[in-house]
């Protein structure tokens, strides 16, 4: 007998719960990997669709949901908020929030959590449209530099709601009797603020037309997600939106795309291994320059139907621009090259042939893992907090294995890369940050024939 959807009351994924437990992967590195490999459900996109759950008292349902920490904790977070949540299926889950707890959100257990991750800023947008209250700490979430949340509430502002910050708890309140549709023109495209304004603005009275919105593939997943729900949003992909306010939305179901930062991570990880593998089922259409960004490093690619196929390489040559000068990598919003890869770009370089210059403008901390890439060997110069120039070592001279310590989820993922590269027992601790991102990482690299060994 098929056993029936059973409530969720707390998170235990794979052994993954909110509990943080100190652990480290033990790599044997300088093995070629061979075969094929699904990449999980995106990360950034989930969490904002598992917040928009909050806008409707009907069943939302949600599939391709990564099973990783961060997402795990968001979801057990809204099970403590008095969401229904029903496991469906193995990454399928349905979420009914008709009995939503408020007092909850005074409570110092509900403030621990949301202090713990980031994406739980996203709630503010939600329970504000739908329930006129919202409590938020300042939240964590990768030590990559600055990360302001002015584009969020100034947004939120400006449909009518009021901000009160105490300094002493580092705790917001935001608080709307009415929300009222309004121009606004961001003044960054932040792709979560831009979630949590239209989140806000689907239920808000009149029209709001928000401009330089971010249009990444999350906000257009959570966009189309919403007008299933009966929202009205046009200029979906674009950088104006325009949103009608509706009296109320329903449930509906959504499917995640696939996570394109794994899917540039599997790319850079099979360049540097000198792997032949296939990532399949990667909705190459939503990646955007990514492709191509990875054959300026002189990655071999190629699109077979939906699926991505790098065959292996003994070694890759960076392209130069058409005047000869030195390739440059630097983030942009989408359209442009996304923030989250340019950790993997940057290890992937410093076995390539040629040299190239890493602009990371977003984040003024991400780039300071390169002191452990520089002790395994790499030739890199870090000009300032947002620049590294990388001079291949064109695989001449493998990296060394080392002992180090993952900062964030991005360069977690580089220095594991790095580490399947080097020949020889590397040691990476601290690797909840790898885990936050990326879902049960070891296994599925391991039945790709890598040798990574996790140890509590």
């Amino acid at each position: 007998m098929e056993r029936s959807p059973e409530r969720l009351r707390s998170i235990h994924f794979s052994d993954k719960t909110i509990q943080l437990i100190m652990a480290k992967f033990v790599i044997e590195g300088g093995i070629s990997l061979k075969g094929d490999i699904i990449p999980q459900g995106a990360k950034n996109e989930a969490l904002q669709v598992i917040c928009a759950t909050l806008l409707t008292n009907e069943t939302i349902t949600i599939s391709n949901v990564p099973n990783i920490l961060d997402v795990n904790n968001l979801i057990q977070l809204l099970i403590d908020m008095g969401v229904s949540v029903r496991k469906e299926a193995a990454g399928t889950y349905s979420f009914k929030a008709d009995n939503v707890n408020l007092n909850y959100l005074e409570t110092d257990d509900f403030l621990k959590r949301c202090a713990s991750l980031r994406g739980s800023v996203m709630l503010v947008g939600p329970m504000v449209a739908r329930f006129g209250k919202a409590v938020i700490p300042q939240p964590g979430g990768d030590k990559i530099g600055r990360r302001r949340l002015d584009t969020h509430f100034t947004g939120i502002q400006k449909l009518g709601a009021e901000f009160t910050y105490d300094g002493d708890s580092k705790i917001y309140r935001i608080t709307a009797d009415t929300l009222n549709g309004v121009y606004m023109l961001l003044d960054e495209a932040s792709v979560t603020g831009t979630a949590n304004i239209v989140m806000a603005a689907v239920l808000a009275k009149g029209t709001t037309t928000i401009y330089n919105a971010a249009c990444e593939p999350y906000i257009q997943q959570l966009c189309k997600m919403l007008n299933r729900m009966g929202a009205d949003i046009k200029g979906i992909g674009s950088n104006l939106l325009t949103i009608n306010g509706v009296e109320s939305l329903n449930g509906c179901s959504h499917e995640i795309l696939p996570d394109m930062i794994e899917i540039g991570s599997f790319i850079g990880m099979a360049a540097m291994t000198g792997s032949e593998i296939t990532i399949k089922n990667v909705h190459y259409d939503e990646l955007g320059m990514i492709p191509n960004a990875f054959r300026k490093l002189g990655v071999k690619l190629e699109r077979r139907g939906d699926d991505i196929y790098i065959p292996k390489q003994d070694k890759y040559t960076i392209d130069t621009f058409i005047d000869g000068s030195i390739m440059t990598f630097a983030d942009a919003p989408w359209p442009g090259l996304t923030p989250d890869l340019l950790s993997v770009f940057l290890v992937v370089a410093t076995q390539a042939q040629g040299s190239v210059l890493i602009h990371q403008k977003m984040f003024e901390s991400r780039l300071f893992f390169v002191d452990k890439l520089i002790d395994m060997g790499a030739q890199i110069i870090l000009c300032d907090p947002h620049r590294a120039t990388v001079i291949g070592l064109a695989k001449q001279t493998t990296l060394r294995p080392a002992n180090m310590s993952s900062p964030d989820i991005r360069a977690g993922i580089a220095l594991l890369i790095a580490a399947l590269s080097a020949k020889g027992t590397s040691t990476i601790s601290n690797i909840e940050q790898i885990d936050r991102g990326y879902e049960n990482i070891d296994e599925r690299l391991n039945a790709l024939g890598a040798k990574i060994t996790r140890i509590d």
